[in-house]
C-alpha cells in the first residue's frame, strides 16, 4: 500500500466494564492498524488508558466506507488521523 491508497478504518465491536462485576457498555473501536492483531492490541490498550477494567470484543472487520450517523463519523475521522476512537452506548439486554 503506498501514501495515495485509502488507508482502511478497522472496526472492532464487543462490550467493555468500566469496573469488574458492574453495567457492560456496547462498544465500537475504530482505528487504522497493519493487522488484525496489532489492531486488538492497539483497542486494549486504548481502552485500558480510558480506565475501562475488562473488555470482551466480539467482531473485527474493515469498514467498507465512512458512517452515516455522529458518533461514528467523528470516530471514523479520528481513526483515520491515527487515534483509535472508542463509541460507547447503552447495550440492551
Amino acid at each position: 500500500m503506498n501514501d495515495n491508497d485509502e488507508r482502511p478504518v478497522t472496526i472492532i465491536t464487543g462490550r467493555v466494564w468500566r469496573k469488574k462485576g458492574g453495567k457492560p457498555e456496547g462498544a465500537h473501536i475504530m482505528l487504522v492498524a497493519p493487522d488484525d492483531d496489532t489492531a486488538v492490541r492497539m483497542a486494549l490498550d486504548a481502552l485500558a488508558k480510558e480506565g475501562y477494567a475488562e473488555a470482551e470484543l466480539d467482531q473485527i472487520g474493515d469498514m467498507q466506507g465512512e458512517p452515516e450517523d455522529e458518533p461514528h463519523i467523528s470516530a471514523y475521522q479520528g481513526a483515520l488521523e491515527g487515534e483509535v476512537s472508542i463509541v460507547t452506548f447503552n447495550e440492551p439486554f
